[in-house]
């Protein structure tokens, strides 16, 4: 037997910038999108640096986990797509102010490109509902 797919983009994140929504969840896994550190309220970057753009990530993570019935300590898996490695701990700074202690497994993959312009870092996740 196969469980659906219920798939979403809750208000105050993002708007996606293509065909797609930032959530899919089957039962009680989860899996959100490439996201970038777009603020929602105003469509533009967070900020033109790595930091503010990372703490935005994980800010609109929170408000889309919030509303599949789970939270960040319910992440099993972060990738980041980093364009350039010399932000690795400004990214980390900001992943620890967001995070905390939940230490999910983590992928950081260098990247050539992403497709708004001025991003400089994406991050997608898998998490679990909180039962």
């Amino acid at each position: 037997m196969t469980n659906a797919v219920e798939t979403s983009t809750p208000a105050n994140t993002p708007t996606p910038i293509g065909p797609y929504n930032h959530i899919a969840r089957v039962d009680k896994f989860i899996s959100i999108g490439g996201t970038a550190g777009v603020d929602p309220a105003t469509g533009q970057l967070a900020g033109p640096d790595v930091y503010s753009q990372a703490k935005q990530i994980l800010e609109s993570f929170r408000v889309m986990l919030e509303s599949v019935d789970s939270d960040l300590n319910h992440v099993l898996h972060v990738n980041v797509f980093l364009k350039d490695m010399r932000d690795f701990e400004e990214m980390n700074r900001a992943y620890v102010d967001m995070i905390g202690n939940h230490r999910p497994a983590r992928t950081v993959i260098g990247v050539a490109e992403l497709p708004k312009p001025g991003v400089l870092l994406t991050m997608n996740l898998t998490a679990v509902t909180k039962e």
